[in-house]
């Protein structure tokens, strides 16, 4: 259930259409501008896993990607009831990873504290961080664990409920319990995109219950490896918040000011990927063809999103077809007959490689900034 069909586009045109030129930027540092109503874009990954359960990395090894990726936050959740190097590793703490990456990170990653509650069908796979103690949770039930990480002030979502180990047809759907946990307030967000991984269903779940729209790595190796950095990203959750403090990225998922960045794709709900956009994409006037009336437009790109645009503008395009690429932190530029002017240029466009909703794109306007 994944967007190929985007994967392919942006093969055929990544090097082609109109003129698109890249700028000089570290391709793996997710640095987003400030979203046109304020605040900021903050790029969180809320499920990792260490050596203290089944990843492969002991935690400083995990600050340091999460560093070198350019990330805000980072989560450390660790298995609760699946320790499989227990018999190498027998901390008994389970905060004790957490500590460590604190630590290790200082002041220049938000280090979250977190768990994964790991669990049959229902509920399955739950995360929940911005939990005060693990060990509490790893006492008890899953359910009754999800109930105290709430009661500690957590944050609560499923993990991958499209699973196929779990969901054998690898459709994501609500059970009675689910059900009774988001009526209860309880279960706050879910996985849409997890890993390699996304999943219609579970976003559709999302927009039709109220759930924050999450996507993470789930990484249990090398970043690196698993996502090929920097030609590459992991998948994460775009947050938007005033600042990047645990107080606000906390408060901005209780309000569902996020989306998913997955495969160069951004999966989220309408007004929250238009103020991506619009703070990513500006349009401008450049010159004329010379000897003629054709007006070149430049589509300059602030963000580390590879965007897919389809200009759906009715104006004839002059070099390039209707499908045009916007590089990472470069430009793409667009000539545009039928006599545009800087004056009334303005153009419409789909980002292909954006969704509101199963198999629906964003679309929207953009016009030059008034002086």
């Amino acid at each position: 259930m994944h967007n190929l069909w985007i994967g392919a586009v942006l093969a055929l045109v990544v090097s082609g259409g109109a003129a698109a030129h890249e700028g000089p930027h570290d391709l793996r540092r997710m640095d987003f501008p400030a979203p046109v109503a304020g605040g900021r874009i903050l790029a969180v990954d809320l499920h990792t896993h260490t050596v203290f359960s089944d990843g492969e990395v002991w935690p400083t090894i995990r600050v340091e990607e999460a560093r070198r990726d350019g990330l805000a936050a980072m989560a450390v959740t660790e298995h609760l009831e699946y320790q499989p190097r227990a018999a190498d590793i027998p901390h008994p703490d389970r905060n004790r990873s957490y500590q460590l990456s604190k630590a290790a990170a200082g002041e220049s990653v938000l280090i979250i504290p977190g768990a994964e509650i790991t669990g049959q069908m229902p509920p399955g796979h739950v995360n929940a961080v911005f939990i005060t103690d693990a060990n509490a949770l790893s006492r008890v039930n899953p359910e009754a664990a999800i109930r105290t990480a709430n009661a500690q002030g957590g944050f609560v979502f499923w993990n991958h409920p499209y699973w196929s180990r779990q969901q054998p047809d690898g459709v994501a759907r609500l059970l009675p319990l689910h059900q009774s946990l988001i009526a209860q307030k309880q279960l706050h967000g879910i996985e849409v995109a997890n890993g390699a991984d996304y999943s219609e269903s579970a976003f559709r779940i999302a927009l039709d219950n109220n759930l924050a729209i999450i996507g993470t790595s789930d990484v249990h190796g090398l970043v690196d490896w698993d996502y090929d950095v920097p030609r590459g990203h992991r998948t994460v959750t775009l947050v938007l918040a005033p600042d990047g403090s645990a107080t606000a990225i906390r408060k901005a998922l209780g309000e569902n000011r996020t989306a998913a960045w997955y495969r160069d794709s951004l999966i989220g709900r309408p007004a929250i990927l238009e103020q991506i956009v619009r703070a990513s994409l500006t349009l401008a006037p450049g010159g004329y063809a010379e000897g003629s009336k054709v007006l070149t437009a430049v589509v300059k790109n602030t963000s580390p999103v590879r965007y897919l645009l389809r200009v759906r503008s009715p104006q004839a395009l002059y070099n390039s077809t209707d499908i045009v690429t916007v590089p990472p932190h470069g430009e793409a530029q667009i000539q545009v007959t039928g006599g545009v002017t800087p004056a009334n240029l303005s153009l419409d466009f789909e980002i292909l490689n954006t969704l509101v909703a199963p198999r629906q794109p964003l679309v929207l306007n953009l016009k030059p900034k008034a002086p």
